[in-house]
């Protein structure tokens, strides 16, 4: 197994920007408060689950439905640029159900880490790199998630609110960038 540094860099920053752990700080304090605590390390589990589950078997599951991983690519690439540009301006364009009753593996796990944004960019950034830097950058997210979900409020503190706006208006602007550049990237393979 050969292991580009760079890519690593690349698809574990993408994947961080796209979960945005830091920036779901204010949501993740709020929900553990309703919920009277989060059990971190399952909700870790789980959302690791789905994204590897989709970084292996995505492809096939493409394949049944007569896509391609390019179309897919260009499809997550708006996605991921539209998400970038809810983190700039601050304003919501998904919604989320909100019921912080259902628990760790809704709305934690799955859509909050493990969302629609994550697992369109894991298939875009197959369609970049191969299976290791993106498996890897996985885990790396993963165990960044854990930590953070085990010092939540400790991370509050130390940002305070204008600290957290301004990380998750640096990660839009980069999510913004990375969605271009897998734009340009796939959509030449779909022009005949």
């Amino acid at each position: 197994m050969q292991l580009n540094i760079d890519e690593l860099i690349t698809v574990t920053f993408t994947l961080f920007a796209v979960i945005d752990i830091i920036g779901s700080i204010p949501l993740l304090i709020s929900l553990k408060e309703k919920m009277g605590g989060i059990r971190e390390l399952r909700a870790t589990l789980i959302s690791g689950g789905l994204m590897i589950l989709f970084l292996l078997v995505g492809e096939k599951f493409l394949n049944i439905l007569g896509l391609d991983v390019r179309s897919f690519a260009v499809g997550g690439s708006i996605v991921i640029f539209i998400l970038g540009l809810e983190m700039v301006l601050g304003h919501e364009f998904f919604k989320s159900d909100g019921d912080p009753k259902t628990g760790t593996l809704v709305p934690i796990a799955f859509p909050l880490i493990a969302g629609s944004g994550t697992l369109t960019t894991i298939i875009s950034l197959q369609a970049n790199y191969s299976v290791w830097p993106v498996l890897l950058g996985i885990v790396i997210n993963l165990i960044i998630v854990f930590i953070v979900l085990k010092s939540l409020n400790f991370i509050a503190r130390l940002l305070g609110t204008g600290g957290l706006i301004a990380v998750r208006k640096f990660f839009g602007v980069v999510l913004l960038a990375i969605a271009v550049k897998i734009f340009t990237t796939n959509v030449g393979g779909l022009i005949k």
